[in-house]
């Protein structure tokens, strides 16, 4: 990747990245919705009054969304720079 190539894809790869973070947030308050017991918001770690069970099941699923969403908006980032410019962003 030439230089100028890499400082056109620093900004793009940090907005992708802040967009990857709220759609993540998005995508995870749903899905607690749907799987967490009588509260819509998830437990935090600090809250004793909720189960350690609970509270770790809600990090594995958050870590778990996260991570899903960042890859797949990396990736989109990616195949679209390379449409735009005509070489891999690497």
């Amino acid at each position: 990747m030439s230089t100028v190539s890499k400082t056109m894809y620093k900004p793009l790869s940090l907005a992708m990245s802040v967009l990857g973070g709220v759609v993540a947030g998005m995508v995870f308050k749903q899905v607690w919705k749907r799987i967490g017991d009588d509260d819509d918001k998830a437990p935090d770690a600090k809250d004793l009054g909720r189960s350690a069970r609970e509270v770790l099941i809600a990090a594995a699923v958050h870590g778990a969304v996260f991570g899903l969403v960042k890859a797949a908006i990396d990736r989109a980032g990616a195949h679209g720079y390379r449409a735009l410019a005509h070489e891999d962003p690497t």
